[in-house]
């Protein structure tokens, strides 16, 4: 069959468009993979290249009222555009759509979702299989640190965190909060997700090291399929245990005392927190470093 011909048996069996980005490349299904507070996200495909895509999808006119959520939106779609790594949720388009008061952009799919789903899904996975996943998020967060400008996530937990499942595959998403900041690496404004967020956040005087704790929280709910600080009903109780350094009650979970040493390493005080690439060379991640496929850290 002729490229670009579509026969009428194969019409039939076909999934229909719900609609086409401007130029007819992307084409979007009504299933949706996801939604959030400020977008939606639906299972597209790439007619060029022959693959599936995510379509992501912000009615700008739920945002009215706020023209700064707009221009974070806009922010993280700018930003995304620069990023070239193989642990960073990479972007292929953006436009926006006035007639119907919508921002589009396309960006890659991950096939199994988002981590804390599929750990939920699988709850037999080895440690090994953990620290590759840490590993992969550790090097998508190096660099963004290393990157210039620096980048900040400032929302990473395990909900943004997407997997293909077949490779095992992780990367970094939802960059809508991410700041980038000048030389001495400093920002300001208080956002992120509770549980996640360093006590330095709530200060509004940070680094990219917040990133870093929040790495670490990932990783005590990845290994006790608990979300941290589950103990507390409000965000308030939270934010005061966070402030008093109270470490969440989950860590009391943890059995394996080398895991328990990696995660309270990478919560502690800011002047001593390390760094992505502290962590990288930790010797935590001495054992898969032989059979680690090196090119997922490369950028492309």
């Amino acid at each position: 069959m002729m490229p670009g011909v579509t026969t009428e048996s194969s019409e039939k069996d076909s999934e229909p468009f719900v609609e086409v980005n401007p130029t007819g490349r992307y084409g979007r299904y009504g299933e949706l993979l996801g939604s959030g507070a400020v977008k939606k996200v639906y299972r597209a495909f790439d007619q060029e290249e022959g693959i599936e895509v995510a379509w992501n999808q912000v009615k700008l006119r739920s945002f009215s009222n706020d023209p700064s959520m707009i221009d974070r939106l806009y922010s993280e779609v700018t930003l995304l555009r620069t990023l070239k790594n193989n642990n960073i949720i990479a972007l292929y388009d953006v436009w926006l759509d006035k007639l119907h008061g919508t921002l589009n952009f396309i960006t890659e799919v991950c096939t199994s979702g988002n981590l804390r789903e599929y750990r939920k899904k699988h709850r037999q996975v080895s440690l090994k299989a953990l620290k590759k996943w840490c590993k992969q998020i550790l090097k998508g967060l190096h660099y963004l640190h290393t990157h210039e400008p620096c980048v900040i996530h400032r929302d990473l937990n395990c909900s943004n965190l997407f997997v293909n499942g077949n490779v095992g595959q992780v990367k970094i998403g939802d960059l809508g909060m991410a700041a980038t900041v000048g030389k001495n690496h400093s920002a300001h404004s208080v956002l992120g997700t509770p549980e996640f967020m360093a006590p330095e956040l709530y200060e509004e005087h940070y680094t990219e090291l917040v990133d870093i704790y929040s790495f670490g929280m990932c990783l005590l709910e990845l290994v006790t399929l608990e979300i941290p600080y589950s103990e507390c009903d409000n965000v308030a109780k939270i934010y005061k245990k966070v402030c008093s350094g109270i470490k969440p009650l989950a860590l009391d979970k943890v059995k394996d005392l080398e895991v328990k040493a990696f995660i309270e390493n990478c919560l502690a005080p800011s002047q001593d927190r390390p760094s992505a690439a502290d962590l990288l060379r930790h010797s935590f991640f001495s054992e898969i470093d032989e059979d680690d496929d090196d090119e997922d850290s490369n950028d492309r």
